[in-house]
């Protein structure tokens, strides 16, 4: 059976997906699904080019690596259980310089490959594998729609956010 990203936001979901079992794998999701979102603290996530730490959450190591012009990494977003107060936003920082990695800075497009994606699919594969195998048995059986607050699934278009569901799917799909 197939398996969609779909927008949170959208109410056109029952029409257009009828009879799918809608799941939100958002931070804002209902249990166990909130736990597939990049903010849930599963706890002890490498962070990429710093073999000695570790983040208590996904958005964590992307939020402490970026760099802006006047506040270089912020590596007290490991530490963060709450799933708030995790960002570090351009609206208070100005616009973020990169991603720092290895001691250099990265692109977007760069960091999304070399720090967002593999990160997401450590804790996929290492915190979350019970919930990637139960939505890999459910889409077997029936439309499985995920809800992300993006559908942006293309790690080279850097118009929009990337989807944590669009790469869930292609997690669920390739298991």
């Amino acid at each position: 059976m197939p398996l969609h990203v779909a927008g949170r936001r959208r109410t056109t979901l029952d029409r257009e997906f009828p009879d799918a079992l809608i799941v939100d794998v958002t931070s804002r999701g209902p249990e166990p699904w909130t736990r597939l979102s990049p903010f849930w603290p599963h706890g002890g996530i490498p962070v990429p080019g710093h073999p000695e730490r570790t983040s208590q959450s996904v958005e964590g190591v992307w939020q402490a690596l970026k760099v802006f012009a006047g506040e270089p990494e912020d590596f007290s977003k490991l530490d963060i259980t709450t799933m708030k107060g995790i960002k570090r936003t351009v609206r208070r920082l100005g616009a973020p310089l990169g991603h720092r990695w290895e001691g250099r800075l990265l692109g977007y497009e760069e960091a999304r490959r070399v720090l967002f994606v593999p990160t997401y699919r450590w804790m996929l594969e290492h915190r979350a594998a019970d919930l990637v195998a139960e939505l890999r048995a459910l889409s077997d059986r029936r439309v499985v729609v995920l809800l992300d607050y993006t559908t942006n699934g293309d790690i080279t278009d850097l118009s929009t956010p990337l989807s944590h569901a669009a790469l869930l799917a292609q997690c669920v799909r390739e298991s």
